[in-house]
């Protein structure tokens, strides 16, 4: 596999010096380019890959969350008309943006890479079209349900987890066929599944009980046991794979200790997490959370620049993952900082910024970066991020900037303005992606 991630400039063919087959082929390709290119949107098409349809969902829940979440920071500042909520807005936004459309990126990413790991038949999209409608219908009931309607956003919660949890039966189905020895990074998924399913029940059982600040608390155990383990698996095995392909003096180095340490970090914070709700707190205990955060954090930076950070940024689309994952160390040096922060001004003091540092710094960056990335070499278009994708790609580090700002008294008008740039920049992202889903590839190849 390699990873042309930036255009070489287009020169024109001097027909008189190169061959005319190769001058043939090449005016060939172009035209078929086009061709294709030219070609209505067609919703069928969704059905010849899993990543189509999983992306394309996807890329639906994450518009309608984000100018959702837009729309609430907006109209909070201005006073502009909002519902009589059924569930708490930050609920609702902390769930959908969680366990609602990341899920449905996994499904496209690991119903495609996934049987290649595992050396397994991979499966059709009519074998998991269900489980991916579950999901996405579940929580635009939720999302609707909580603008007025509890039974309706209740009832959309657990559709979701029926389908998520079908999700994983069937990614644990693939594992157990497969005869390949090294299953660490599938089974670590397979791991992150189960935890995720059980951190949405707890969330439903938790909003039954009228309990939203425990409804919290399992949606942040997703955030890290599921979302970042997944992640983390991924990042493992392709970051250092992706980076020595492009950049051959750099070598595949990913020991599995390094894995053991990303994977106890976020585990960390799923016990720290629970351990404060249970009323663990105090200096004592403030100073050795953040002593361990900002160590697993420097760590964590460390590996950034071991894994070749500074020669990544010649190359835009492997910049983008490595900056993605320069953010998750920043994030856990921005907890430590949050904790003795918290010996002075109280609990929860700019707690916000790192939790977003963490989504949409870390989260966000590697999601446009690997969605690209798959949506170009599905396509068959070139693996590169254009001036396009590249410009989004750097508006979006200002967005996570502003947010962090916003975490701060007294700058908290910046948030709306956080919250509209984000919507802006998935927008036009996904916009463009979600054409490549409806019509057919560019290089004429199925898939």
């Amino acid at each position: 596999m390699t990873d042309t991630t930036q255009p070489s400039p287009r020169r024109s063919i001097p027909i008189g010096n190169a061959p005319p087959k190769a001058v043939d082929k090449a005016a060939e390709r172009e035209a078929m380019r086009a061709r294709y290119e030219a070609m209505p949107w067609r919703m069928a098409l969704l059905n010849d890959a899993p990543h189509r349809l999983g992306f394309f969902l996807a890329m639906v829940l994450l518009f309608v969350f984000s100018g959702w979440w837009a729309w609430v920071q907006i109209a909070r500042v201005t006073g502009l008309f909002q519902p009589a909520y059924a569930i708490l807005p930050t609920l609702q936004h902390s769930a959908m943006m969680v366990l609602g459309f990341m899920p449905l990126y996994f499904a496209g990413f690991l119903f495609t890479a996934g049987p290649k790991w595992l050396h397994v038949p991979a499966p059709e999209t009519r074998d998991v079209r269900g489980m991916l409608l579950m999901q996405a219908g579940g929580w635009l009931l939720w999302l609707m349900g909580g603008q007025g309607l509890y039974g309706l956003a209740i009832a959309g919660a657990i559709i979701a987890l029926i389908g998520l949890s079908w999700m994983f039966a069937l990614w644990w189905k693939l594992i157990r066929a497969s005869k390949v020895q090294d299953q660490v990074h599938a089974r670590t998924v397979g791991i992150a599944g189960i935890i995720g399913c059980v951190s949405l029940l707890g969330m439903i059982v938790s909003v039954l009980m009228g309990n939203v600040s425990t409804a919290l608390h399992w949606v942040q155990t997703a955030l890290w046991g599921f979302i970042l383990f997944v992640f983390i698996a991924v990042a493992h095995r392709m970051i250092p794979f992706f980076t020595s392909n492009v950049l051959p003096l750099i070598e595949v180095w990913r020991p599995f200790w390094v894995l053991w340490l990303m994977l106890g970090a976020a585990s960390f914070e799923i016990a720290a997490l629970w351990l404060q709700a249970w009323g663990v707190q105090g200096s004592a205990w403030l100073m050795f959370r953040g002593v361990v955060e900002i160590v697993l954090g420097g760590m964590l930076l460390w590996l950034a620049i071991v894994w070749g950070l500074a020669q990544s940024l010649k190359i835009r689309l492997l910049a983008m993952l490595h900056i993605g994952f320069v953010w998750l160390g920043i994030t856990f040096v921005l907890f430590g900082i949050t904790q003795f922060a918290a010996l002075r001004y109280g609990q929860g003091a700019l707690l916000l910024a790192p939790l977003h540092a963490l989504t949409i710094g870390c989260l966000g960056s590697l999601i446009m970066a690997m969605v690209t990335r798959v949506s170009c070499g599905h396509s068959g278009r070139t693996l590169v991020a254009d001036d396009l994708v590249w410009r989004l790609f750097l508006l979006l580090q200002v967005a996570v900037v502003l947010r962090l700002v916003g975490a701060f008294p007294g700058f908290t008008a910046l948030l709306p303005l956080a919250a509209a740039a984000w919507f802006g920049i998935v927008l036009i992202w996904g916009n463009r992606l979600v054409q490549w889903y409806g019509k057919p590839r560019v290089d004429g190849k199925a898939g």
